[in-house]
Parts: C-alpha cells; structure tokens; sequence
C-alpha cells in the first residue's frame, strides 16, 4: 500500500511600499483625481535574484504608476490596481469578499480571452485598496494578491536542476532566461534546455508529449521550497489550455538566480494537478467566495496597515531637517563637541521686539533655537519695516504690535519654531505708579517673573535704560544668562551678567588675576553713580528714538546671540569666566579656559567709526543700584513693595545703595567737577 502524496505548501506574497509611492498617489490624488475614487492601474515587481529579502516580496514606487513596467535589475512584473477611497469610513465599508472575487472573476475573463497568455506576467496580479489622509500623511492600506482557495496539488518529487541538465545545458538556460522580455520571465515553457513563450509552443503540448516540457515560472528559493501561491494561477492557465493535464503528473521548474545570475539553485517539482473537467470546477467548486489573498497586517492577523509618512512628507518636517544641515555639517568636523540639542532646546526670552529684537531672533533661528518669546508694548510704524527684519508693509498698514507681529513673521519663515508673544510695558524705576494702574503694574511685575523663570536665556533689548532695570534685577535674582544689548549711533555694547550668589571682588584680588569668575561679573548698572530715570522727558523726536547706523544692530545683534551660545556650549556655562588681560604679556592665556566656540568675553564694545572691538570686563560694584546684594536682598525680602517704592522714586535706590552719600563727599563732588578740557592738551 502506497502513502498519500503531500499537498504542495504555498507561500503568500508580502507586500513592500517605497516612501516614493505615497508621494506619487497624493500627487495624483490632489492634481488628478480630486474626488474620483475610480481604480487605478499599477505595477509593482517582485525579484528571483536574492537580495536584502528573506522571503517573497512584491515592491511599489512611484514608477508603479507609470504607463510601461521599469524593467531594470531582472524585476518580474506585478499587475495591480488601486481603490483609493475618499473617506476612512468607505476604507471600512467596502466590502472585501466582493472585491477580491470581482478582482477573480476579471482575472478568468481576461485568462479565457488571452490576453494572459499573450502577457504570462499578468498571472501575477494584486490589487490595494487604501485610504489617503493628506492632512496628516497616514495611509492605510491592505495588500490582495489573489489565487484560488480551492486549488490543491499534490507532490511527487522536487529535485535539483541539476538532475535533469548539464552545467553547459543550465548555463545557457541561464543566459536565454535574461534575454527574454520581463513580461516573458514570469512563466514561460523549456523543452530540451531551450526557452520557448506560452503564446509560441503552449498549442504544440499534447497528451502524447507533455512530459518533454517543463512548465517554468520565477520564483525565489526559500528554505522549506515552497513556491509562491501565484503558481496557482499558473496552473489554472494551464488546466483551461491543455485539460488532458487534468490529474497528470506534470515537471515545473522553479527557474531562481544567485547573485551571480546563474541557475544552477533551481528547482524542479514534479506535481499531480487536479482532476476537473473545467477550471470553474476547481476555483468555484466549493461556492462563490473562492479567491483568497488578502495580506496579513504587522500582528500577523488579516487586517489594514497604516503607513505614517509625516517625517518624509510634511513640508514642515522636511524644512525643520534641512534648517539643520548647516550646523550638522559644523558639527562633523569643525566642532564635534558642541551639543545642538542644548541649543535647541534653549527658551530664549527677547524683551524688546524692535530693530535688536529683529536681528536677534534671525539670528537664533540660525542655530537652531526653536523657543523664542517676545516682549514688546508697541506697533509696528511706517519707519519700522526697512530696519526691523520681521516687519512689512502690511503690519505697518494694520498697526499690528510688535511682539505678535515678530512671533507671527518669525512662524513664516521657519513654521517649526514656537514663537510667543506678550505685549505689555515693563514697569521702570522713576515712572510713577498710581492707584489707578497699581493691580496692571503688579500683575505685568508677575507676567516678567514668570517668563524670566521659565526661559535660559534673557536678552535686554529695550530702548531706555530704565526698561532694563527691573528685568537685570530678575535676571540676576533667578540666575539666568542675561545677555544685555546697547545700541549708540555708530557704537554698541554687548555684556553678559553674573549671578546673584557671585561674591564681590576685591580690588586688590582682581589685579592680581587676568580673569573674573563668571558669578562676580558686573551688569549693565555696575558703572552707574545714579539710578536711572525717565529718559523720556522732556526728550526731543531724535533723544527719544535710538539713531543708529542701519547696520549697528545688525552687527550688535549678532554678537550678542554668537556671545550667548558661547557661554550655553561653554562647560562652565554662567560660571565662565572673562578676562580683562589678554595679549603677549598676559600672566593668563585666555584660550586655555575658553569654551568649544572660544573665549567667553564679559563686554564687547564695539566702535563702526574704526570698524574695531574692545573687550573689557568689570567685576560687580557692590552698590550697583541692580545687581548688588544690597537690592537683591531687598526685593527678596519685600517683594513688590520695595519694587513700587522705586518705581515711584529714583532715588529711593541710591538711598538704599549709598549712592547718596557719596554725593555727599566732598571729595566725590571735587571729582566729578573735574573737566575733560583739562586732560586734552
């Protein structure tokens, strides 16, 4: 008694979607079809060569929808189409049973009138049907590659082909394979080592002689030696052409190409096929749902995928990348070390929304900062927009504020960057506050303290001295890295701070040292005899508005963000230190401790009328009216109520400081009625 034969095991095709695909169908869906959800013809191919893929894989690109099969690199042609529905709920709806048996039924009809026998490629067919949300670049899809359920073959033997050729005779096998039209590769016959078409010899096999032939077709060779499930297609060709086949034992050749483009690890199967007296009998024989094929999902379950192409598709996200390529290349080679992240990641905080805030913005955005808030209590004007970077004609026409207009433009040009903005006056020392205006004065007091602790970096880039008191004195108190921007009409200065807990130094220390901790350095106010005032008074057009050279804030605005990222790289960070001795003669090399972008200067000060820089560093002035422990204390201790005393009196801080008695030195006073006539000549 002999055994039962083994049903042939097949092994389902797996679909593989180039980005490029999806790029080309939204292209399409948006210019061509719009709302036509008709189908669309396309191809994908499938290669017998081995490569990247462990098993059988079926690729599509964006030449899948091109009129003529890119027939490069021996790929073997897939005919397909694809139902791209217009709502996620048709995706859902349509129903899959139907489809993939119409997809069946059109398969026969086209195999009946020969058209598949004309092209052999068209026995590998599949069909996508897919849902394409263009808003947020997700496509879901599910791959059908159909084949008769019902097709059962039995095996008799698979052997090497090299039991049934010599090497010469598999050699030009080989050769005549590659020659053959890629819409040929797909199925074809071989009779005595030589390659003929279907369409050419399939009338010539009869009863007497079909076992001279090989019915071959290109596959992949996989561990188990299961042939693709598309052979069934092949079969059902076959059993409609030549029906005295029905039952036979019949030779195929799994024709498969090593990387060498040679045969040789080819297979042959020698299977019985099914008895029937026609094929409808085979595919329908056990009802009208008899097509299988639909791909199973990631989990292994029959069911969609979704593929999620915001990264490679969002313009924003592509613009967001390509921003970056210039400090990626910096950080190849020129500097290793520097962390973008850290820069990336800085909250930078712009008070002053005006010519400097412009410039400064620009700037940031140029190393990557993607955390940008402004601060501002004015309009964009007519005179603004030729001078301040992010303004045009139309902010100016709507009278738009700044600070939102500055947010707003800055979005624009780079959509990734989270631009904020506030539009409030910083309260300032000698400008009254009255009953009326107490509750907005304390609450704009709260809305400064909770941006200057919420962001790293705090740039003072207002118009008026005074503006810049109040947000030294938070800057210094929270321990932020201020960075303090002064603009003269062909001059400018550029200073960072120190930090409240710095100890003051010495005189007879800081003469002994060519460098200052980065804690002790003075701010803006260390210089100052007097607090400041309003600046505004009694001022003419041109005392009240900063006239510059157009390019000074250009210049100083750059040097101030260069001068903020060098001390964020640096490894001391607010801690580092500047020198005030630098040159030959120096006791103290200034490069051995500067940062990954170079030294780390406490001021620059700049002069366009000689086109040169000094850098000169002060260590804190232990009565400065902003930074001294002396006020810092005080606001720690009072709060608002020490900040409301100076608002509405200047001088209540050089009684705090000393300041007044030392005016009332006498020597003081001989002082500071010396001339400077007496030291020209």
């Amino acid at each position: 008694m002999t055994s039962e034969k083994p049903l042939l095991q097949f092994v389902p095709l797996s679909s593989f979607v180039q980005p490029s695909f999806w790029n080309k169908l939204s292209e399409l869906k948006i210019n061509v079809d719009k709302l036509n959800d008709k189908e669309r013809e396309i191809c994908g191919f499938f290669s017998n060569i081995p490569t990247t893929w462990t098993t059988h894989i079926v690729e599509v690109d964006s030449t899948s929808f091109n009129s003529t099969f890119n027939s490069q690199n021996n790929n073997i042609p897939f005919h397909g189409k694809i139902f791209n529905k217009n709502t996620i709920e048709q995706f859902k709806d349509c129903d899959k049973t139907k489809l993939i048996n119409a997809e069946g039924r059109q398969f026969l009809d086209d195999l009946k009138s020969g058209k598949v026998l004309e092209t052999p490629s068209k026995l590998n067919f599949f069909f996508v049907l897919s849902f394409s949300d263009l808003k947020k670049y997700h496509f879901y899809y599910w791959f059908a590659f159909p084949v008769p359920y019902n097709l059962q073959v039995k095996v008799d033997e698979i052997s090497p082909i090299s039991s049934h050729f010599s090497e010469a005779q598999i050699a030009a096998l080989g050769e005549e394979y590659l020659r053959l039209d890629p819409h040929q590769k797909a199925y074809f016959l071989v009779q005595d080592s030589k390659i003929d078409t279907l369409q050419s010899k399939l009338g010539d096999v009869g009863v007497s002689n079909y076992t001279e032939y090989l019915f071959a077709f290109a596959d992949f060779v996989n561990e188990g030696k299961h042939p693709k499930s598309q052979l069934k297609n092949y079969i059902i060709l076959l059993l409609h052409y030549c029906p005295f086949l029905s039952g036979k034992s019949v030779n195929f050749l799994l024709l498969f190409l090593n990387r060498k483009l040679s045969c040789t690890e080819s297979l042959i199967y020698k299977l019985t096929l099914p008895e029937c007296t026609s094929i409808e009998d085979i595919i329908y024989g056990g009802g009208e749902n008899a097509w299988a094929g639909w791909e199973k999902n990631e989990k292994n379950k029959f069911g969609p995928r979704m593929s999620n192409m915001k990264a490679t598709m969002d313009p924003e996200i592509l613009f967001e990348e390509s921003v970056d390529l210039n400090l990626k290349l910096m950080k190849w080679r020129l500097l290793p070390e520097i962390d973008l992240n850290k820069i990336r990641n800085a909250k930078c905080l712009l008070l002053g929304a005006g010519t400097l805030g412009c410039s400064v913005a620009r700037n940031l955005l140029g190393w990557g900062v993607r955390h940008i808030t402004f601060v501002d209590n004015s309009t964009v004007s007519y005179s603004n927009p030729v001078r301040q970077h992010l303004f045009n004609y139309e902010d100016a026409i709507s009278n738009k504020p700044k600070a939102q207009a500055a947010a707003d433009n800055l979005r624009k040009i780079f959509p990734a960057v989270n631009a904020q903005a506030h539009q409030f006056t910083i309260p300032m020392p000698g400008h009254n506050v009255g009953d009326n205006t107490l509750e907005s004065v304390k609450q704009t007091v709260e809305d400064l303290k909770n941006l200057i602790q919420e962001h790293e970096l705090i740039f003072l880039l207002t118009d008026s001295r005074e503006s810049r008191w109040l947000p030294t004195l938070l800057g210094v108190f929270y321990n932020k890295i201020v960075i303090n921007v002064a603009l003269g009409f062909d001059t400018y200065l550029i200073m960072r701070y120190g930090r409240k807990d710095g100890e003051i130094v010495e005189e007879g220390e800081s003469s002994a040292s060519c460098k200052i901790p980065g804690a002790e350095l003075g701010c803006y106010f260390c210089n100052d005899v007097t607090a400041p005032g309003n600046s505004l008074k009694d001022r003419t057009l041109d005392q009240q508005c900063t006239v510059t050279r157009p390019g000074v804030s250009s210049v100083a605005g750059a040097l101030a963000v260069e001068l903020a990222i060098s001390v964020l790289q640096h490894e001391e960070g607010i801690n580092a230190p500047a020198f005030y001795k630098t040159g030959v003669h120096s006791e103290l090399n200034p490069e051995e401790h500067a940062g990954i972008l170079g030294i780390v200067p406490h001021s620059i000060r700049g002069f366009l009328s000689s086109f040169m820089h000094v850098l000169p560093a002060t260590p804190k002035y232990q009565q400065c009216i902003a930074c001294s422990s002396i006020v810092v204390e005080e606001y720690k201790t009072k709060g608002f109520e020490f900040l409301l005393e100076t608002f509405n009196s200047s001088s209540y801080l050089e009684n705090l400081t000393g300041l007044t008695a030392l005016f009332d030195d006498a020597n003081y006073i001989d002082v500071l009625e010396i001339s400077d006539n007496e030291f020209e000549n």
